[in-house]
């Protein structure tokens, strides 16, 4: 794993993800994938279902329009797809699917309550994004969130959600003094390629240590909730 370049108590801005970091959501970007699939004539069941539930499966963590585009080819099907994912996430969350990881709310607070700033981010669009706060009461818990589109329209593994976060909050001066912490290779990879002084990978949702590692991970952690203590020196 990289060597940190400064000391991780010096972390001003901390960028976590949502979807397996911050919120538990059950698997379903799978279910939103099949009503995506379908809404393209994928028949459940076929190889070609399965090929695209692994490609899915892998990229956890990509903005879902990338990931479409490549699944589908050209931009209209990909729009359809896209479009029918995001409704088909919006209403099992609106049917009450999701909840936070446990102790997730509480390490955001403490975080911020040590003088850190904290940014949510997402592979979703925007409106998927809001669904899954408004669901959940997080609305003005943290300053800033972000999905791709508020970066120019460029989601994980880019770096440009970290950097956005890190030019519109002036939370650090030095991209070193970022945290960036999520449960896919992508999320950490974008960390790494913002420069981030610490990224960690949590244990909770779609990839494990070896990802982590592979893509460049300063820390493992079981949940985003151990993220304080880390950064304090308690654990």
């Amino acid at each position: 794993m990289r060597e940190l370049t400064n000391g991780i108590h010096d972390i001003r801005l901390v960028v976590l993800d949502m979807a397996g970091t911050t919120v538990a959501d059950g698997g379903l970007v799978e279910r939103a994938f099949a009503a995506a699939a379908a809404e393209l004539g994928v028949e459940p069941g076929s190889a070609d279902h399965a090929e695209k539930l692994d490609y899915v499966r892998a990229t956890m963590g990509e903005s879902k329009i990338s990931v479409f585009r490549h699944l589908f080819g050209d931009e209209s099907r990909a729009q359809r797809a896209n479009t029918a994912f995001e409704k088909a996430y919006g209403d099992l969350v609106d049917a009450g699917l999701i909840a936070p990881v446990p102790g997730a709310r509480e390490a955001i607070e403490e975080l911020m309550g040590s003088g850190r700033t904290v940014v949510l981010t997402t592979g979703f669009a925007r409106v998927t994004q809001d669904a899954v706060l408004a669901a959940l009461g997080w609305q003005d818990l943290v300053p800033l969130t972000l999905c791709p589109a508020d970066a120019g329209g460029r989601g994980r593994p880019f770096p440009d959600m970290v950097l956005e976060a890190f030019v519109r909050t002036k939370a650090a001066a030095d991209v070193r003094q970022v945290a960036v912490a999520g449960d896919t290779s992508y999320d950490v990879l974008s960390g790494v390629r913002a420069g981030a002084g610490l990224v960690a990978g949590v244990r909770t949702g779609a990839h494990g240590d070896t990802e982590f590692r592979a893509a460049g991970a300063t820390h493992v952690l079981d949940s985003v909730a151990a993220l304080p203590a880390l950064l304090t020196g308690a654990r």
